[in-house]
């Protein structure tokens, strides 16, 4: 049955939370703006509502992990948001640590699956 009281629905929110951050620094090397980052993890399977990803990028940018600037040009002003160097440095440490974590859970997962 599903709703909820899921427990995967829920478990999985849980599991996303903790990505979105490290997902959102990977698309910010370059500088972009809010919907075309969404756009681009859109792209890649990764959906981010509004309502979450631009608290997030403000929330980002005050911790000093992002700078932004506003630019006008062909449309409407927009921000744009890139790695600040503090970012840069995070997002280095926090791929190294996903990686660790990932092929640690990829092989509890297919050992826990060969049991």
């Amino acid at each position: 049955m599903v709703g909820s009281s899921d427990p995967f629905s829920k478990l999985e929110l849980e599991l996303r939370r903790g990505a979105i951050v490290l997902a959102a620094l990977s698309q910010l090397t370059r500088a972009q703006y809010g919907y075309s980052l969404r756009q681009a993890l859109a792209a890649r399977g990764m959906e981010i509502e509004e309502g979450t990803l631009y608290p997030l990028l403000r929330r980002l940018e005050a911790q000093g992990l992002l700078v932004s600037e506003w630019r006008t040009g062909d449309g409407p002003p927009r921000r744009y948001y890139a790695l600040s160097e503090a970012g840069a440095k995070l997002y280095a440490r926090l791929s190294r640590s996903w990686q660790a974590l990932s092929a640690v859970m990829d092989d509890l997962i297919t050992d826990g699956v060969s049991k």
